[in-house]
């Protein structure tokens, strides 16, 4: 990979975008409950998750220099508090629907905090870095090809969107952050990785078995669930398998995140939402563009 490759796009600002999410239906995933319990498991993380990243990148806010950094740092934070918000709004949905969030959200907060207490700033802008690598990787991931999300309710799709959007905008910030100012060693840069990959498949999996006993499913129910909707993501062509190589690209020692391609869409979302001033129009327009 050449390291004199760069495709990157500055971080925007977006607030109060409205997706409707109190309009989901309960399994809003092709009427799939374990995707939905998936996604919805993710969906818990971000708020506390969100939390975290501004916290590890405002360590070394004081020791940045550059005006460029300092504003991307600056669109960085408020970026990821507006994903907060809205992701909070999701999890609202599954508070209605009987779903311990308080419980996920308290389990999150603890150990973020524990990290943020007993780590050292260099490893807590580590992991965010890592943590942004994988979502990074979303947009591509999940609408890259328009089947994918063909069958997701379209309020969801737009926040998904939206968010994917504004992940690989803000994509080489905590990382930028963790090299120039940070200066992070790589074996603790490698490590955050697989530490980020392991825990958040964990954890999701967890959660996402959690609320699919409280929707009533027994033991084996949920296990043949699990057996059935854990290939679609992480088969041989599960969804994320087939982001292995750009997730691998993290551990070679000259990545950066910019060397990466934007996704082909992005434009069409850009100027569909500066059109209609409507994240779920734009989401719509992202989407279909897809492969």
């Amino acid at each position: 990979m050449s390291i004199a490759v760069k495709h990157q796009v500055d971080p925007v600002v977006r607030s109060n975008l409205n997706f409707k999410i109190d309009e989901i239906p309960k399994f809003w995933f092709a009427n799939d409950p374990f995707k939905t319990r998936f996604f919805d498991a993710l969906s818990l993380t971000f708020p506390e998750g969100e939390r975290f990243f501004i916290e590890s990148v405002r360590l070394f806010r004081d020791q940045i220099q550059d005006e460029d950094l300092q504003q991307k740092v600056k669109d960085f934070i408020r970026q990821e508090a507006q994903h907060g918000i809205a992701h909070d709004r999701m999890n609202q949905q599954m508070i209605a629907q009987g779903m311990p969030v308080e419980k996920f959200t308290q389990m999150l907060r603890e150990r973020f905090q524990g990290v943020l207490k007993n780590q050292s700033a260099e490893y807590c802008i580590a992991l965010t870095a890592a943590s942004e690598h994988l979502t990074a990787l979303m947009a591509e991931c999940f609408f890259g090809e328009r089947e994918t999300m063909q069958e997701v309710h379209p309020y969801v799709r737009a926040l998904l969107a939206w968010h994917s959007i504004e992940e690989m905008e803000h994509r080489d910030v905590a990382f930028d952050v963790m090299k120039d100012i940070a200066k992070v060693d790589k074996k603790t840069r490698k490590k955050a990785l697989v530490i980020a990959s392991t825990m958040m498949l964990i954890f999701n999996s967890y959660r996402t078995n959690e609320m699919l006993k409280v929707d009533g499913f027994s033991k084996l129910q949920r296990a043949k669930l699990f057996a059935k909707g854990l290939p679609w993501f992480l088969g041989r062509n599960g969804k994320l398998s087939k982001m292995k190589s750009q997730y691998l690209d993290w551990f070679k020692p000259e990545f950066h995140p910019s060397q990466h391609p934007i996704i082909a869409q992005y434009d069409i979302w850009i100027e569909k939402l500066a059109e209609t001033g409507d994240p779920i129009q734009a989401g719509e327009a992202f989407w279909a563009y897809g492969r």
